[in-house]
């Protein structure tokens, strides 16, 4: 990840000032339909947006459902997040949350690319921004005080994913990462 000094510290203020403002403990589940609710992000599916041709309906919901998983976009100040109801309740939640991070980093949107012949298109990327959005997205989930409530609890991963509606990989990537795991392992002292 390439992220800024500080970058880290920021999320998990940023993290904790969004759960004051909803009212909720500095360790308490904060879903992102609660919390897109709050930034008055609108959230839709495929299936909700009027006028979408039904060949692209199907290739988005049948023919290629894991194939994409969210995108956010702004349109004349209304913001909206469109993502994959076809995915796990879990990996709708960390889909939300990226692209709500997007949005509260006010990251440039990406831009579609198309070939010469129009007959395919890419979209730009940008990896500081996805870092950032990976980064800030997983802390809103998952905040440091959460991490150090369930580990002192000894929760096991499986009881925390289950909790924070995230997958088990990403408890474990945040113990590491965010350095809870040394931080609760050093106060209750040595192995014996």
């Amino acid at each position: 990840m390439s992220l800024e000094r500080g970058f880290k510290a920021w999320s998990e203020r940023v993290a904790q000032s969004l759960r004051e403002d909803l009212k909720l403990t500095p360790e308490a589940p904060m879903p992102a339909r609660l919390l897109a609710g709050h930034l008055d992000i609108i959230l839709m599916t495929p299936s909700q947006i009027d006028d979408l041709p039904a060949d692209i309906l199907r290739q988005l919901a049948v023919v290629d459902p894991t194939g994409w998983h969210a995108l956010s976009f702004e349109i004349q100040g209304v913001r909206t997040i469109i993502y994959n109801d076809r995915s796990s309740a879990r990996r709708q939640s960390s889909d939300i949350s990226h692209e709500l991070a997007h949005i509260i980093r006010a990251h440039e949107p990406s831009q579609l690319l198309f070939s010469e012949t129009n007959d395919f298109a890419m979209r730009s990327y940008d990896p500081k921004q996805e870092d950032e959005a990976n980064w800030l997205g997983w802390a809103l989930l998952l905040p440091r005080p959460a991490l150090i409530r369930c580990m002192d609890q000894r929760m096991s991963n499986d009881a925390i994913a289950a909790e924070y509606e995230v997958s088990e990989q990403l408890v474990e990537f945040r113990k590491r990462m965010t350095g809870v795991s040394k931080q609760v392992q050093m106060r209750r002292g040595p192995r014996t």
